[in-house]
C-alpha cells in the first residue's frame, strides 16, 4: 500500500454520534434485508445438468467432477488464476484464499470447497506449501473446464463471455495470448448426476474476502483510489496487494489531514 493522505471523519459530540450512528443502522438493517431476500432468489435459480466428464489432476492422481465433492452435496469451486506458463499463483485469487475460514464448517453443512487451475499439479503443489494452505486443489489442465466456465480466454475453446457479457473486444487483443480470469462456480450433486447451479465472477468475489469486510468498517476503509469520498470510480482496485510472504514487515503508516 502505498502512503496516502486521507481525511478524518468529522469530530462531534456523544449525542450527535449516537444519532448519526442510529441513522446508519437503519441503512444497514435494509441491506441485510435485502441481502436475504437476494440469497433466496440465488437458491431459487434453476440449474443445468453437467453433461461432460472433466478430469482433474491432484497430488494421489485423476480425478472427475463428481469426485471433488468428497461424497458431500454440494462443491464450491473457485477458480483460482494460475496459468501453465507462471511459477506463482495470481496475487488477487491469492488473497481470496487466505481469507478461507476452516473447511469442517463448509463440511457441517454437506459442502465441499476446492481451488482449481490450469497450472500443473507440480507447481500448484508447490505454490500450497509456500502459502501454507491445506484447502484441496486440483489442476485442471488438458480439460474444457476452464473454457467452458469462461475463466480461461484467448483460444478457441468455449465462448467470448465473461462474468456474462461478450469479450471478443478483449480477445482480438489479446492476439493469441491467453487471459487467466477468476470466478467461482457451484455444483449440486444428486445420486450420480451433477448440477451447475451459480457461477460468480469479477467483483462478485467481493463477498468471500473477509478482510475487506473488516477494513470496510474502518474510517480509512480499504484505501483504495476508487473509494468514496475522496476516490473516483475508476480507479484502480488492488494495487496494494501482495503475496502474504511479500509485505514489508513494518506497516505503512497513513497520514490523515
Amino acid at each position: 500500500m502505498t502512503e496516502s493522505k486521507r481525511h478524518l471523519p468529522e469530530v462531534v459530540s456523544p449525542k450527535e454520534w449516537y444519532e448519526a450512528r442510529l441513522k446508519l443502522l437503519e441503512k444497514e438493517k435494509e441491506l441485510t434485508r435485502q441481502r436475504d431476500a437476494l440469497n433466496a432468489e440465488r437458491r431459487r435459480l434453476p440449474m443445468v445438468k453437467i453433461a461432460s466428464d472433466y478430469m482433474f489432476e491432484g497430488p494421489d492422481g485423476l480425478y472427475s467432477l463428481i469426485n471433488l465433492f468428497e461424497d458431500r452435496r454440494q462443491l464450491i469451486t473457485y477458480h483460482f488464476m494460475f496459468h501453465p506458463d507462471w511459477d506463482q499463483g495470481c496475487p488477487a485469487c491469492s488473497f481470496l484464499v487466505d481469507n478461507i475460514g476452516h473447511l469442517a464448517h463448509l463440511h457441517a453443512r454437506n459442502t465441499n470447497l476446492v481451488l482449481v487451475s490450469r497450472a500443473p499439479i507440480e507447481k500448484i503443489e508447490r505454490y500450497k506449501a509456500r502459502m501454507g494452505w491445506s484447502i484441496p486443489w486440483y489442476s485442471s489442465y488438458g480439460s474444457d473446464f476452464n473454457y467452458e466456465f469462461h475463466v480461461t480466454q484467448g483460444e478457441t475453446l468455449g465462448t467470448s463471455e465473461y462474468n456474462y457479457r461478450n469479450v471478443d473486444e478483449l480477445i482480438a487483443k489479446l492476439n493469441g495470448k491467453q487471459v487467466e480470469l477468476p470466478g467461482t462456480s457451484v455444483f449440486l450433486r444428486d445420486g450420480e448426476s451433477v448440477y451447475h447451479t451459480y457461477s460468480s465472477y469479477a467483483r462478485g468475489g467481493d463477498a468471500l474476502l473477509g478482510t475487506y469486510q473488516y477494513l470496510d468498517l474502518t474510517p480509512h476503509g480499504r484505501q483504495e483510489e476508487w473509494e468514496e469520498p475522496e476516490g473516483r470510480s475508476d480507479g484502480p482496485m488492488m494495487s496494494w496487494l501482495r503475496r502474504h510472504d511479500e509485505y514489508e514487515k513494518k506497516p505503512v503508516q497513513v497520514e490523515s489531514s
